[in-house]
């Protein structure tokens, strides 16, 4: 079984969003493990602030596939313009890694983003800050311990899973 980390954003019903992709996350793969919950503003457009946090799943299921099954995941859940990098979203899972495997097809792993960007890599930190990037060779904990904090407004919130 492979170690594989998401990650899970919205900023279109926030809250309802995060809780239906965290659902079909555990719908297809069982167990999910999540960091806390964080809001930050858009990069690379104006708009309203995103939730984010990162999930940890285990399977058997190719990397491809797993891309896959989160693309069907977003358009399901209403996305509908997959072209546009940087624009609001209902639905934006995306894998980060997949064990240390690095590859750019049929998905990039590790996903470039994750040093770049706080509302990836802070939640990634806390959920397995022990775990070393496969091509930086630095822990999730060295790199967010290393990121410069006014780069990016970020902060933890309270939120409220259902039960």
């Amino acid at each position: 079984m492979a170690r594989v980390f998401i990650s899970i954003g919205s900023n279109i019903d926030r809250e309802a969003q995060i809780i239906a992709g965290v659902r079909a996350l555990r719908e297809l793969y069982g167990d999910v493990l999540l960091s806390s919950v964080y809001e930050c503003e858009p990069v690379g457009f104006v708009g309203d602030h995103f939730f984010n946090l990162v999930a940890e799943v285990q399977t058997d299921v190719s990397p491809g596939q797993v891309g896959q099954d989160l693309k069907l995941l977003e358009k399901e859940q209403g996305r509908i313009d997959f072209s546009k990098k940087f624009s609001a979203r209902k639905m934006d899972l995306d894998i980060l890694l997949y064990d240390d495997q690095v590859m750019e097809t049929p998905v990039q792993i590790p996903r470039d983003e994750i040093p770049e960007n706080a509302y990836v890599l802070w939640p990634l930190s806390e959920l397995a800050p022990n775990l070393v990037h496969p091509v930086l060779k630095k822990t999730y904990q060295q790199l967010w311990n290393e990121y410069d904090k006014n780069k990016q407004i970020i902060r933890k919130v309270p939120f409220n899973w259902p039960e």
